[in-house]
C-alpha cells in the first residue's frame, strides 16, 4: 500500500492544485489544507516525502487571518490549524514554536469560555447542544488537542475532564430524569420532528462515545481526578444497556430516542456501518480504551471481539459505502490498526486478519497504483481533505503498511489514541 500512498501524496504535493479547497475550507482540519498537510507531515515523519510539501499546505492554511473565539471549534480555525502545526513541530525543533505559543494562550481563552458557559447551562438545569460537547465542535474535541499539546495533569485539561465527569450526571428535565449528555435536538444539532423529546447521541464523533474516550485516554496518561472512573461506569453501563445482539456480535445504535429510553426498547434494529464516527468501529475502541484505563480485562477482550466481529461481518461491511476515514473503509481500518496495537493475546490476532480485507476494500491486490490513486484522488468525489477524502485514507494505509503508530499522532483528534 505504501505505493498507493505515494503516488496519493504526489498528486496532493501542491496546494495551487486544489483552489476551491482552498477557497471554501481554508481552515477546516476535515475537508482543507490543515487536514491535507497532515498527511506529508507523517511522510516527512516517516522520512518518506520532503517537509517543504508539509509547509506549503501549513502555508496555504495560514494565508489570511485564522478564526478564533465562538466561531472556532477543534476543527476548525485556530484550533485545526494549531493540530497540524503541532504534528509539525515535533519533529521540527523550534520550528513553528512562537505561532504555536500564540494559539495555545488563543484555545485556552476560548476553552475557559465554553466551560464557564457550559456549567451555567448544568447550573440552570438545561440540556447540552451536540455542539457543547462533541469531539468536532465541543470540549472534547477540545480535550483530545490539550491533552496532546500539554501535560496531562494540567489545570485546564483537569478542567475539562471535570465537566466531562459532570456531564454524565443526570439532569432532570421536563419531569423526566435523563442522561447528562441528553439533547433538545436531531443529531444534525438542529430541531427534528422525527426526535420529539430530543435523543441522546452514542456516537465519536457527536455523542457520549467520545467523551468516553477523552476520560480513558486521559486516565492512561495518568490524568486521575475526582469523579473519573465513576464517570467512565456511568458511560459504559448506559453502552451495555443499548447493546444489541446480531448474532455474528454486538452493535450499539448511533442515538436512543425519548420514546426509546420511555419504553426500555429500541424501536428498530437494522445494522448500520461500524464507523469512526457512529456504530460498532469507534465504540468498540473507546471501551476497549477505558478497559484499559480502569483494568477491566474482561471488558477489554469484549470489546476487542465486537471490533473483530464487525470487521468480518458481511452485513455490517456491506453497509459500509466509502473509503474515507470517518465512516468508511479507511476509518475501519486504522481503528483496526490501533486496537491491534493494543489487544489481549487472545484477541490481536483476530484483529489483525480483519485487515488485509479491508485494505482490499480500498485498493484491490491487482489493480494498478496510478489508476488507483487517481480514482482515490479524483473519482469518489469525496474531495482531497481528511475526514472524507483522500488524505485520511491514505494516512490510514500508511498506518497499515508500516504496522507502527503514527509519527506525528495525527489521529489524536479522532480519540482513538
Amino acid at each position: 500500500m505504501l505505493g498507493l500512498v505515494d503516488a496519493v501524496a504526489a498528486r496532493l504535493a501542491d496546494p495551487g492544485t486544489a483552489p476551491s479547497v482552498l477557497q471554501t475550507h481554508r481552515q477546516h482540519l476535515a475537508y482543507g489544507p490543515p487536514g491535507i498537510a497532515l498527511l506529508h507531515i507523517e511522510r516527512a515523519a516517516n522520512g518518506l516525502g520532503p517537509w517543504q510539501h508539509a509547509h506549503d499546505w501549513l502555508a496555504a492554511a495560514s494565508h489570511g487571518s485564522l478564526t478564533s473565539g465562538p466561531d472556532s471549534h477543534p476543527f476548525y480555525g485556530v484550533p485545526a490549524f494549531a493540530h497540524a502545526l503541532a504534528c509539525a513541530a515535533d519533529h521540527l525543533p523550534g520550528s513553528y514554536q512562537r505561532a504555536l505559543d500564540s494559539m495555545d494562550r488563543q484555545i485556552e481563552i476560548d476553552v475557559r469560555r465554553r466551560l464557564d458557559a457550559a456549567h451555567r447551562r448544568i447550573d440552570a438545569g438545561c440540556l447540552p447542544l451536540l455542539a457543547e460537547f462533541d469531539a468536532i465542535r465541543g470540549l472534547t474535541g477540545y480535550g483530545a488537542h490539550l491533552l496532546r499539546r500539554r501535560k496531562p495533569g494540567s489545570p485546564t485539561v483537569r478542567a475539562v475532564l471535570d465537566y466531562c465527569v459532570r456531564l454524565t450526571e443526570p439532569i432532570r428535565h421536563s419531569g423526566e430524569d435523563l442522561p447528562g449528555w441528553w439533547t433538545a435536538t436531531g443529531p444534525s444539532g438542529s430541531p427534528d420532528e422525527r426526535f420529539h423529546g430530543g435523543h441522546a447521541n452514542t456516537g465519536m464523533a457527536h455523542g457520549i462515545g467520545g467523551v468516553l474516550a477523552l476520560l480513558a485516554l486521559a486516565a492512561r496518561k495518568g490524568t486521575a481526578i475526582d469523579g473519573q472512573h465513576g464517570a467512565l461506569r456511568t458511560i459504559l453501563t448506559w453502552l451495555d444497556r443499548w447493546q444489541e445482539e446480531t448474532g455474528r456480535g454486538s452493535t450499539w445504535p448511533y442515538w436512543i430516542t425519548r420514546s426509546e429510553l420511555r419504553t426500555g426498547r429500541r424501536a428498530g434494529s437494522k445494522l448500520r456501518r461500524p464507523s469512526w464516527c457512529y456504530g460498532t468501529g469507534g465504540l468498540a475502541r473507546a471501551q476497549q480504551l477505558a478497559a484499559l484505563a480502569t483494568g477491566d480485562t474482561e471488558r477489554q477482550i469484549t470489546a476487542e471481539n465486537v471490533l473483530a466481529a464487525a470487521l468480518t461481518d458481511p452485513d455490517q461491511l456491506g453497509a459500509t459505502t466509502d473509503h474515507g476515514l470517518c465512516h468508511g473503509f479507511a476509518g475501519l481500518t486504522h481503528i483496526a490498526v490501533r486496537t491491534a496495537e493494543d489487544a489481549h493475546p487472545s484477541t490481536v490476532g483476530r484483529l489483525r486478519a480483519a485487515i488485509p480485507g479491508l485494505l482490499t476494500a480500498i485498493c484491490p491486490v491487482d489493480d494498478d497504483l496510478e489508476r488507483a490513486a487517481t480514482a482515490l484522488v479524483s473519482g469518489t468525489g469525496a474531495g482531497p481533505g481528511l475526514l472524507d477524502g483522500v488524505a485520511g485514507t491514505a494516512l490510514a494505509l500508511l498506518a497499515a503498511d508500516t504496522a507502527a503508530p503514527p509519527q506525528s499522532a495525527w489521529d489524536s483528534c479522532l480519540l482513538i489514541a
